[in-house]
C-alpha cells in the first residue's frame, strides 16, 4: 500500500472514531437531563426552601426574669416570656440592641420570632419564651427587653419584672359596637361596646365607607372591617 493510501485510511479511522464519541456523549446528556419542567420545579422548590423566614418581634412582652448561677463563673440567665398575636409563631429568641457600654447601664434586647406567613383570624394570645445569657463580667445594672408593642425594664440583677395585662385579643369582636379613642356610647345603645383604647396600639380600622390604601403584611396588626353603622364585621391579624 502506498503511502498516500495509509494516510488516508488512518484519517478515516481517526473520523470514525471521533465521530462515535461524539455520538456516545450526546446520548449519555440526553438520558441523564430531566425534562425541562422537572428542572424548572426542582429550581422553583430549592428556591422556596433557601428563602428566609419571616421574623418580627413579638406582640407583648409579659415579663423578663434574670437568675444568677451559684457556681463560678457566675452566668446571668434572662429568661422573658411572651404573648404572641396568633398561633404559628416558632423559633423565639433575644437580640440585643445594645452596643458597647449604654450610658443608662441597661442592656435592651428584642425578643422576636418566625411569624405565620398568612392572615389569622383572632385567638387567645399563645405564650412564647426565650433565654438569653450575659457572660461574665458583664457591665450591665438591669435589662430592658421590647415587644411590637411594649417593653419591660428590670433595674436590679438578679430579679423579676411583670408587666401590665395585654390589650383586648378581640376573640370575641364581631358583631359589636366600635368606639374611637375618646367616643362614647351613643345614647339608647343596648349592645356591647368594642373601645379602641383596649386593642393593640398596631391597629387598622377600615370603614364601610373608606378604601384600603395598602396591602402590605404586618404579622402584629389587627385591621378591623366595620359597617355602616360602625360594628365590627370582621377582625384579622394581616
Amino acid at each position: 500500500m502506498s503511502t498516500r493510501m495509509k494516510i488516508a485510511a488512518f484519517l478515516t479511522l481517526k473520523l470514525l472514531l471521533a465521530g462515535a464519541v461524539i455520538a456516545q456523549a450526546q446520548s449519555s446528556q440526553t438520558t441523564s437531563q430531566p425534562p425541562a419542567h422537572e428542572t424548572a420545579a426542582q429550581t422553583s422548590a430549592t428556591a422556596s426552601q433557601d428563602e428566609p423566614a419571616h421574623t418580627a418581634p413579638v406582640l407583648w412582652i409579659t415579663s423578663v426574669e434574670v437568675m444568677r448561677s451559684t457556681h463560678a463563673p457566675q452566668l446571668d440567665v434572662v429568661r422573658v416570656r411572651a404573648l404572641a398575636a396568633t398561633e404559628g409563631w416558632q423559633a423565639a429568641e433575644l437580640v440585643p440592641l445594645t452596643h458597647g457600654v449604654p450610658s443608662d447601664g441597661m442592656l435592651d434586647l428584642a425578643m422576636v420570632a418566625e411569624a405565620p406567613e398568612d392572615s389569622t383570624a383572632p385567638a387567645p394570645y399563645p405564650e412564647i419564651e426565650a433565654v438569653f445569657t450575659i457572660e461574665p463580667g458583664h457591665p450591665f445594672k438591669g435589662v430592658r427587653v421590647h415587644g411590637a408593642s411594649n417593653s419591660v425594664s428590670l433595674h436590679t440583677l438578679p430579679g423579676y419584672e411583670a408587666a401590665p395585662p395585654p390589650p383586648k385579643d378581640c376573640t370575641a369582636c364581631e358583631g359589636k359596637l366600635f368606639l374611637s379613642k375618646g367616643k362614647g356610647l351613643p345614647a339608647g345603645a343596648t349592645t356591647d361596646a368594642v373601645h379602641e383604647e383596649e386593642l393593640p396600639r398596631n391597629l387598622r380600622v377600615i370603614h364601610a365607607q373608606e378604601g384600603i390604601n395598602s396591602i402590605d403584611s404586618n404579622p402584629n396588626r389587627m385591621t378591623i372591617l366595620l359597617d355602616e353603622n360602625d360594628r365590627i364585621i370582621t377582625v384579622i391579624w394581616d
